[in-house]
């Protein structure tokens, strides 16, 4: 290796870290952050590739969890309750959608379900736990994770132009971003770039919709004959819900819950940022038209209807 690619390779690193540091800060907003990190990479490369994956699924973790520490748990229930409704119907109607038109299609079965699953419940967690349950390919997972993937990048940058466009309140923006967006980091990221109380309502409805990951995995395993695979769960709601009880009964905690989620938040901006410098126009070429109009469609269907029955109910 040269002197000067040697000095070179430095230099990103330098600049890399000043990125993270800068999106820590009060100062870059989560969709500057996504579009930012892609930019990133897309120009001088990602330095610390082998790492961003796994940095990225604990900061994320991590990141919900402490947003736990600004929540109260009978506020929660109340909105818990108040999206149960709309999480079966758009489960629901998401996975059958998916099974036709990807039938229509004529994509492999494993693979439209996957995207199906993804769009229906919490994005790429949804993927990772379905695709066990029903044996899938490496190349089935790579593309349905790339579908949602592309998809969650675009909804967090337009989710929250389109609410004040339209005009929707905190309340309804939080609980529309929740059903309507695949992953979670895309929809804590919308709702904080909309505000406090759509972050609270969206975290609140988007972890009880993780949940369903549960019976989705077994009804999958079920469908396509699949017995003992492995189905993952998402322990980290638990964490989750231990926060908020926290917050909410146990006295002098108070004092240092809006520190905790001061800093949850900047480290959800930097998870943002990484997630975005994962996403490489490879990633995006390689996922191919029919998952893509798949996954399009499912989309825009469970945002158009679970919009109007938000607005409208």
């Amino acid at each position: 290796m040269s002197k000067s690619s040697s000095k070179k390779e430095v230099l990103v690193k330098v600049l890399f870290v000043l990125a993270v540091a800068m999106c820590a800060t009060s100062y870059v907003s989560a969709p500057l952050a996504l579009v930012g990190g892609f930019l990133f990479t897309y120009f001088l490369g990602h330095p610390f590739a082998r790492l961003n994956h796994k940095a990225t699924g604990w900061l994320l973790k991590i990141s919900v969890v402490g947003l736990g520490f600004g929540m109260n748990v009978h506020s929660a229930l109340s909105v818990g309750r108040e999206g149960l409704g709309l999480t079966i119907a758009s489960i629901t109607i998401l996975l059958v959608l998916g099974f036709v038109v990807g039938g229509w299609m004529h994509m492999p079965r494993k693979a439209s379900h996957l995207v199906a699953s993804g769009t229906a419940i919490c994005g790429g967690s949804a993927i990772a736990a379905v695709a066990p349950a029903v044996d899938a390919s490496e190349k089935e997972i790579s593309v349905s994770l790339g579908v949602v993937f592309l998809l969650n990048s675009i909804a967090l940058i337009v989710f929250p132009a389109i609410g004040h466009v339209l005009g929707l309140t905190q309340h309804q923006f939080g609980m529309w971003s929740a059903i309507a967006i695949h992953d979670t980091s895309s929809v804590v990221g919308a709702a904080s770039a909309y505000g406090n109380e759509a972050l609270q309502v969206a975290t609140t409805v988007k972890l009880a919709r993780a949940l369903w990951i549960i019976p989705v995995s077994l009804l999958s395993a079920l469908l396509f004959k699949s017995k003992g695979k492995k189905i993952s769960i998402p322990w980290f709601i638990g964490f989750f819900i231990l926060a908020m009880l926290v917050n909410s009964y146990v006295p002098g905690v108070e004092t240092v819950s809006p520190a905790i989620v001061t800093v949850s938040k900047a480290a959800l901006v930097v998870t943002l940022f990484l997630i975005g410098s994962g996403l490489s126009v490879e990633k995006i070429k390689s996922v191919g038209w029919k998952p893509l109009v798949l996954g399009v469609v499912l989309w825009a269907t469970v945002s158009v209807l679970s919009l109007a029955a938000i607005v409208y109910a």
